[in-house]
């Protein structure tokens, strides 16, 4: 009994996970209500380098209304055009109603009238018999569905309200299951792209597909983003997307199956880091956490100002990152998460710095947890995927759109470019 008393001691004194030391998400730490700002008050300041002014005027106008004075309010005398000087412009937007194009195509049978022979007329690939939906509305489906996770039910009145366009839930069903098989060639695409990197960011999170727990995960860098649902969290994913491709640097957290990854060099994310010592300082650890925070700190506000930096200086910076952390590990915590946190650092002491040797290696992997982050909200509006062709295509426009924005393209314009024959995303028309 007694030791089951300690242990509740130790369990209620353990403090609290948040989204500042752990990788809990900011949506389910608890909120205190703000204080409601009493009118009146002291105005705030205005933003730092922001001009006030409202909305710029458009430069190219459809049309434009003058507005001129005809008579003089008191004496009712006319007034000429030369006694007038512009006071003020401003512009008025309004949307026009959307409707659809359509374009009845009419297919004429001919027939010889030497032979008899049958011959039927060709049409223009874009008009091809079919489906009735064109591109346009194939790119603004996939756009809707994939980019802002709108269930089928709102996008069938989403489209009909607004587009005045009516499509039934299966129909669109239908249209998305042509588009996965459109993007099967882009989709190839950027996995060449991927098997020819020098560098790769890595990360993963759940999925539910037909009701069981599978994975989703990226492989993404500053050229190419990379998505698979895969019913696996090992590392044999890695291979599997990899290939006999192996990368020079790796960017990951801690996860058992990143540490597996076939890259030269591994650089530990350090986002994660930081809130795993101020979970031991929360803890009560007071000799090894803060210290090692702040050198991780130092670390990070280096790498900011590496561009304003001599190879001489950011060398020199380096060293010295390197002499702090050795006198670091060999303090001797005496509470359990900071003596937690000095063995993980004894051994990975050569994955935590990498970035400061090479400039293009990012210190963390916020870039892959960026590319994942719709995919979690996707998964709580929707509650997952009731197909595996479901599955596969959202892995594939999150593929596209990821790797749109690398490129500069709109998630929208993307979608478009990856449907079209003949473009490609890396060499956007």
């Amino acid at each position: 009994m007694q030791s089951l008393r300690q242990r509740l001691d130790e369990i209620e004194k353990r403090p609290k996970k948040t989204s500042k030391n752990s990788s809990k998400p900011p949506s389910q730490d608890i909120k205190a209500n703000q204080k409601t700002r009493k009118k009146g008050g002291v105005r705030r300041e205005a933003s730092v380098g922001r001009k006030g002014g409202g909305r710029p005027l458009s430069p190219n106008p459809d049309r434009t209304v003058e507005a001129r004075v005809t008579a003089c309010s008191t004496c009712e005398a006319e007034i000429p055009e030369t006694h007038h000087q512009l006071h003020s412009r401003y512009d008025k937007l309004e949307l026009p109603e959307i409707k659809p194009i359509v374009t009845r195509v009419e297919r004429y049978q001919g027939t010889c009238p030497c032979c008899g022979q049958q011959d039927l007329a060709p049409v223009p690939d874009a008009l091809a018999g079919g489906s009735p939906f064109g591109a346009s509305i194939e790119s603004l489906v996939t756009y809707l569905r994939y980019g802002h996770a709108i269930s089928y039910e709102r996008l069938h009145q989403l489209l009909d309200e607004i587009f005045n366009l009516s499509i039934s839930e299966g129909a669109l069903a239908n249209l998305l299951a042509r588009v996965r098989h459109q993007l099967i060639e882009p989709m190839a695409e950027m996995h060449a792209h991927l098997q020819q990197s020098r560098l790769i960011c890595s990360d993963e999170t759940s999925a539910r597909v037909k009701g069981h727990t599978e994975w989703e995960w990226v492989f993404q860098n500053e050229d190419v983003c990379f998505h698979v649902v895969c019913a696996t969290r090992g590392a044999s994913v890695i291979y599997d997307v990899l290939g006999d491709h192996r990368p020079e640097v790796w960017v990951s957290d801690l996860f058992s199956a990143q540490k597996s990854h076939p890259a030269a060099r591994w650089q530990v994310c350090l986002a994660h880091q930081l809130r795993d010592c101020q979970f031991a300082i929360d803890a009560g650890d007071a000799v090894f956490a803060p210290v090692m925070k702040h050198l991780l700190l130092r670390a990070l506000s280096i790498h900011k100002r590496r561009e304003s930096l001599a190879p001489s200086t950011l060398y020199q910076y380096r060293l010295d990152i390197k002499r702090r952390l050795r006198r670091i590990l060999d303090l001797q915590p005496d509470q359990a998460d900071g003596i937690r946190l000095r063995n993980r650092y004894n051994d990975i002491q050569e994955h935590l710095f990498v970035f400061l040797e090479d400039v293009t290696i990012p210190p963390t992997n916020n870039s892959s947890e960026q590319a994942i982050r719709m995919s979690t909200v996707f998964r709580k509006v929707t509650h997952g995927f009731r197909s595996e062709w479901g599955r596969d295509l959202f892995a594939a426009v999150r593929s596209v759109i990821n790797t749109g924005k690398r490129q500069g393209l709109s998630a929208l314009k993307a979608i478009q470019t990856a449907l079209s024959p003949g473009l490609s995303l890396f060499q956007p028309s």
